[in-house]
């Protein structure tokens, strides 16, 4: 059965919240204010916190620049999964992606789903592996914040939930990378 084992330490992580929006602020960001009290409840360190406009290369350079950071483990980002002509963040980095968490976005919809019904289709939630930092690319609503974290990050973010979890995968996270440098 999933669940904690209390006699592993928890490892606090290093992650960092992107929010895209042409039309929020740091005042204005409930989204971004709900990963980041989420982040620090569960106890992990908000390594950064930016916002920036619904911009490809805003978007790619952000997370690039985090992506090769000792100091950020993951990423989330939120807002541009829609289908609008503005929402590109997906399609922005999916393909910086080394590998992609194809999963992810399989559950995250069916959590969304016993919530919003069919509206979840609505969204291109999407995560994968750059380099060696998890990248989770949320939708831009508080609510599907929460449940992308409640339902599935906050385990998956801590090294003491079994059956397994991403922490305790982390120190070998770039194999693939070291094993293509020497082909």
């Amino acid at each position: 059965m999933p669940g904690l084992d209390e006699s592993r330490i928890f490892i606090p992580l290093g992650i960092a919240v992107l929010t895209v929006s042409d039309t929020r602020d740091l005042v204005t960001d409930r989204s971004g204010d709900v990963l980041a009290g989420r982040i620090s409840d569960a106890g992990h360190r908000l390594a950064d916190r930016q916002i920036v406009s619904d911009d490809s290369s805003r978007i790619a350079g952000q997370v690039k620049t985090w992506s090769e950071d000792e100091a950020v483990d993951v990423i989330i980002t939120t807002g541009g999964t829609g289908f609008t002509g503005r929402d590109v963040t997906p399609d922005t980095l999916e393909p910086l992606f080394d590998k992609r968490m194809d999963g992810f976005s399989a559950i995250f919809h069916r959590i969304s789903y016993e919530k919003i019904g069919t509206s979840t289709i609505q969204s291109r939630a999407t995560a994968g592996l750059i380099g060696r930092t998890f990248v989770f690319v949320l939708p831009g609503s508080p609510g599907a914040c929460k449940d992308a974290w409640d339902g599935i990050l906050k385990a998956q973010l801590d090294y003491r939930h079994l059956p397994c979890n991403f922490v305790e995968i982390m120190p070998r996270l770039d194999e693939h990378l070291k094993r293509g440098a020497k082909l």
